[in-house]
């Protein structure tokens, strides 16, 4: 008798699961959460590249404003301008020889 009694409730909840309307319901949600053009996965990855890319930018943003800051500090002084195209462009004076020593 117990067992009739657990059957017709699991065939009861089964036929409501089943019915048309829950079903449409089912497969519209499984659509858009994998298939659609805006699906869940692809705005999962959108998500991260956004945050990659605000990372990128702040880094960006620090690395102007602190090359802003050395071209006004070269363009202010002209023994600084001097310095720096001997460092990193190793120029020279017409009178003068440049030895490059390299760390091994």
């Amino acid at each position: 008798m117990e067992n009739r009694e657990n059957n017709s409730q699991h065939h009861n909840l089964f036929s409501k699961l089943m019915n048309k309307y829950t079903m449409t319901l089912l497969i519209f949600l499984v659509w858009l959460a994998f298939f659609d053009r805006n699906n869940l996965v692809e705005k999962m990855h959108l998500r991260g590249k956004i945050t990659t890319l605000k990372k990128e930018r702040t880094y960006y943003q620090k690395k102007i404003e602190e090359d802003s800051r050395k071209m006004q500090e070269l363009l202010s002084n002209t023994k600084n301008l001097e310095k720096f195209a001997r460092e990193q462009y190793f120029m020279k004076k017409t009178n003068e020889d440049i030895f490059v020593i390299v760390k091994e």
